[in-house]
């Protein structure tokens, strides 16, 4: 087996990042590389990915409960509404990051995507997936951090006035959101 893989204690090949912790094999499982449609769900998927620049994935994933409660399930209409004394709140939160930017960037993404139509943000945000699937990768070495449709997305997500949106950002939403599938050949999820 390659050094990509890894054989989990239910026998099954898993890319290797699965392997550290048992939260991350049931994210790699379930969630990641999975479709993902829907504006509260991609906004939750646009935040997260936000909290988590400078930090492991594991500790958003942790956190991740936490989060959903802190900020009303991700509803961006009711997100959209927080002022100074939610932020001041969340600054007060330990059990998510507590960022000042971040906290902003994700209250002024809500009322950016609370203004938008009833699915316009799942809409944009699926027109930067590739078309056509590229060859599966064979290593992790080979998954990039970002590519031109990431650089699009964040692109055009930036034009709207979002923020923590870089493209590196972008392209580990499109892997977790499914709009890539880059499990590694021979992962059982692989397709």
């Amino acid at each position: 087996m390659s050094e990509s893989l890894v054989t989990g204690p239910d026998g099954r090949a898993r890319c290797a990042w699965a392997d550290a912790d048992d939260e991350y094999r049931r994210y790699h499982d379930e969630e990641w590389g999975t479709p993902l449609h829907g504006d509260r769900a991609l906004y939750e998927k646009l935040t997260l990915e936000g909290f988590q620049a400078g930090l492991s994935w594991i500790t958003i994933l942790r956190k991740r409960p936490r989060f959903r409660a802190a900020f009303a399930g991700f509803d961006p209409a009711v997100v959209a509404r927080f002022g100074d004394a939610d932020v001041e709140r969340l600054m007060g939160d330990a059990g998510i990051v507590r960022n000042r930017a971040k906290i902003e960037a994700a209250i002024g993404n809500a009322r950016l995507v609370a203004a938008m139509a009833d699915g316009e943000l799942d809409a944009l945000m699926w027109s930067f997936a590739p078309a056509q699937r590229g060859a599966r990768p064979t290593a992790l070495g080979e998954v990039p951090a970002s590519t031109p449709e990431s650089v699009a997305m964040s692109k055009a997500l930036r034009a709207r006035g979002l923020r923590f949106v870089g493209p590196t950002t972008m392209y580990a939403l499109m892997q977790s959101a499914g709009m890539v599938d880059d499990h590694v050949a021979g992962c059982w999820r692989a397709s």
